[in-house]
């Protein structure tokens, strides 16, 4: 066992600090699920900056320091409080935000978003069916993403008004209708937030022939 430390020891080092830079500092996150379509898809692997809101000590949820504060707009992965899934959202509400759902149309603090650009679209459903998508430019509070909306799919379009408590965050997904986020699983605590998605380091159609769609390499997320 010393030999084989020794004769490998520049190879071990490296593999202890890319364990710590990916458990601390960077990592990559699959998009396994619809529920940020059409800003994500199923089979886009994101970058994560670990420490955009606070530097943690490895395998833990114990921040060590804050080294920033989420913004509405970030789209961030944080483990699930219902289960610890690990998931990724849009965050739409910060603490002492006023929040609220009416016919799934976003009002933050008595302000209702606006939507424009709207267009129809399909969204493909599992079994090789679809459904009719609406997607509009939602813009409140200084920004603004792309959200889809499906008007044929039973989803929970009526929310709140909720006002956010200190440490917590509301998230729900650029799928309005085809979500689980802050409406099923609650508010999200500052320490299950993980980091900032911020960029689709590669994508491949997973749901399809599995080719790359080598126009998302690198792509900023919006």
């Amino acid at each position: 066992m010393k030999h084989f430390l020794k004769e490998n020891r520049g190879f071990i080092a490296f593999l202890v600090c890319f364990g710590f830079f990916r458990l601390a500092i960077a990592d990559w996150n699959p998009i396994p699920s619809g529920s940020m379509r059409p800003t994500l898809l199923e089979g886009d692997v994101v970058l994560v900056n670990r420490v955009a809101y606070d530097f943690k000590l490895p395998l833990t949820d114990a921040a060590v320091f804050h080294t920033g504060t989420p913004q509405r707009g970030d789209v961030v992965t944080f483990n699930s409080p219902k289960d610890g899934t690990r998931l990724i959202k849009r965050l739409v509400a910060v603490p002492g935000d006023v929040v609220a759902l009416r016919d799934g149309l976003l009002t933050i603090n008595g302000e209702r978003a606006a939507y424009d650009s709207v267009h129809s679209a399909r969204e493909p459903l599992d079994g090789g069916a679809s459904t009719v998508a609406l997607q509009a430019t939602e813009r409140l509070s200084g920004s603004s993403r792309t959200v889809q909306f499906l008007p044929e799919v039973s989803a929970l379009r009526n929310w709140g008004p909720v006002v956010v408590p200190q440490d917590q965050y509301f998230f729900l997904g650029d799928n309005r209708d085809n979500s689980a986020d802050s409406r099923y699983i609650g508010l999200v605590p500052r320490h299950l937030l993980i980091g900032q998605a911020h960029h689709i380091l590669v994508s491949a159609a997973i749901k399809d022939d599995w080719l790359p769609r080598l126009e998302r390499f690198a792509q900023r997320i919006q």
